[in-house]
């Protein structure tokens, strides 16, 4: 098979993020060696929901659920950290540098 596009490297990073933990769309991007592209990877979060990729375990830098409007209902991403013991208050995850899961420290170098 050849060379996997950068969606198919984020998925390989999200499906690492263990569970009750969460990341940054930033972390991933840095992770990856293309720290400006927090953006690209938030886009392939939206397009993740078909595969089996934790997408609601990344989150903005400060802990915002910014990608929640991608996720069936209104709540669900909320109700998915909840589930792993994540508390969420007005979208924002409390105790953020406790749950946050840097992938350029738990993960070998990627290069």
């Amino acid at each position: 098979m050849g060379e996997k596009n950068f969606f198919d490297k984020v998925y390989e990073v999200a499906q690492q993020i263990p569970y009750g933990r969460v990341t940054s769309y930033g972390a991933i991007a840095k992770y990856l060696g293309a720290a400006r592209s927090a953006r690209m990877v938030g886009w392939a979060m939206n397009n993740s929901l078909a595969k089996d990729v934790p997408a609601h375990r990344v989150v903005n830098r400060v802990g915002l659920l910014t990608g929640k409007q991608h996720f069936d209902g209104t709540n669900l991403m909320q109700q998915l950290l909840e589930n792993e013991g994540i508390k969420v208050v007005d979208n924002q995850i409390m105790d953020f540098q406790k749950h946050f899961w840097d992938p350029g420290k738990e993960l070998p170098s990627y290069y």
